[in-house]
Formats: structure tokens, sequence, C-alpha cells
């Protein structure tokens, strides 16, 4: 979130001295305006990798270590069936 909040700012930034540039600044700074809310979304919504964890099957956080039950094996809790 601090880096997407960074991204923003640096766009009202851009946004603001639109007002006060003259000359290729403006093309600059009005492409920077439109690009940096993809760019902040792209790195908000990348993942950082947990050292400890991994993604188990359907979706799972399993802890690194824990076995996972094979097929074949019934998984006890969660949801009754």
């Amino acid at each position: 979130m601090v880096k997407y909040s960074i991204a923003m700012g640096i766009r009202l930034l851009c946004l603001a001295a639109l007002l006060f540039v003259h000359g290729w600044w403006i093309i600059l700074l009005g492409v920077a305006a439109v690009v940096l809310p993809w760019f902040a979304v792209v790195i908000a919504n990348t993942g950082a990798n947990t050292p400890g964890t991994m993604n188990g099957p359907g979706g799972q956080i399993v802890p690194a270590g824990q076995v996972t039950p094979q097929s074949g094996q019934r998984e006890y809790g969660g949801r009754p069936e």
C-alpha cells in the first residue's frame, strides 16, 4: 500500500506541475500522470512471496514442511459433508 501511495503522490505532483510548466514538459508530465495509475496498480497487486509459506492445492496456504493430504486420503476438519 505504501508503494501505491507513493506512486499516487507522484501523480498528484505531475498534475499540479502541469499548471506551471511549458513546452515538452507538458507532454512528459501528462503521460506520467496517465501511466502512473496503471503502474501503481500493477505494483500493488504483485504479491510478495513470504518465506516459509507456499500455495497448496485449492489455493490454501500451507506452512513449509507440512504435508498436504495425498489423493485417496480423507482430509479431516473444514466444512462437514
